[in-house]
């Protein structure tokens, strides 16, 4: 199978907001950040793939199944890690276990066993003591342990403190090494995508932008820096934002080469990053969004 997920045409609207003729693949055993400002459609389109919303219009497939016929089945293979706690507070780790495991055909408490003990969770302790952090790893290890095979992870790093979100990243990376996993991470740390991402989905008032890999991305957009006399009503559409200063201006581009070609060595060019990416275009003419 070369697409986990697959989004043709998907359509979804609301009263003040809207999905429109999405279409998205997810490729296997990759890792897929998804980045987009607040309102943008992030959360929508993630509800789209675990069938908490049905499309207006459109076709959704995971697995390469469709949720009208093939629900239980897919819902099996997938895994949700949310950013928040979901369980029950005064619960334990080990009372959850026997909740949720009943649910899944291939439930190892093996490897529930396993990943608790790697990940340091204590099985005794009720819910609410744990930090986000432990919440976070807890998610983890229930998604992990019935072989989720597609994992969802909704802005899995935010607000945790420097350490234990490498500690996290390391945790995704090793398991991603071990194969036969898919990862979709939303998140607007992006810094973190630029560790472990493989491919980058940017959604934009319901629009994606672009689904291409990191590396692709990196190449192609670049921070451009000169002097304000270099600009002019030409020059200008080059750029996806222009921003000018007493110094000079600094401007946002989707095509180095064109760059190059038209300014040769009198401007300055620097990698944008994910961030940079996001800031500029939320404040672009609305004919690039």
């Amino acid at each position: 199978m070369e697409n986990i997920v697959e989004f043709k045409g998907v359509t979804k609207r609301f009263k003040e907001f809207a999905l429109e003729n999405i279409n998205l693949q997810i490729k296997e055993s990759s890792v897929t950040g998804f980045i987009g400002a607040n309102g943008s459609g992030k959360s929508t389109t993630m509800k789209l793939m675990m069938h908490l919303l049905q499309p207006d219009a459109g076709e959704i497939r995971v697995f390469g199944l469709d949720y009208a016929h093939h629900e239980k089945e897919i819902k099996e293979r997938l895994g949700f890690v949310y950013d928040s706690n979901v369980f029950y507070p005064h619960l334990n780790l080990a009372d959850i276990k026997k909740i949720v495991a009943p649910s899944y055909k291939c439930w190892s408490d093996k490897q529930f066993a396993d990943y608790t003990k790697k990940f340091e969770l204590p099985l005794n302790k009720a819910i609410k003591t744990f930090s986000k952090g432990m919440q976070m790893k807890a998610s983890l290890a229930l998604a992990l342990s019935h072989e989720a095979e597609f994992i969802m992870m909704d802005e899995p790093t935010a607000g945790l403190d420097p350490v234990f979100r490498r500690e996290l990243l390391d945790i995704l990376q090793a398991m991603m090494k071990d194969g036969g996993r898919t990862l979709f991470f939303s998140t607007h740390i992006t810094s973190d995508l630029e560790q472990i991402a493989d491919d980058i989905t940017f959604i934009q008032k319901g629009n994606i932008l672009f689904h291409d890999s990191l590396k692709d991305v990196q190449e192609r957009y670049a921070l451009v820096k000169g002097s304000v006399d270099l600009l002019d009503p030409d020059t200008e559409k080059s750029f996806i934002k222009v921003e000018r200063s007493t110094s000079g201006f600094q401007a946002l581009t989707d095509d180095v080469n064109k760059i190059e070609i038209l300014f040769g060595n009198r401007v300055e060019m620097e990698r944008a990053t994910l961030e940079d990416i996001m800031f500029y275009v939320k404040g672009a003419d609305h004919s690039y969004v």
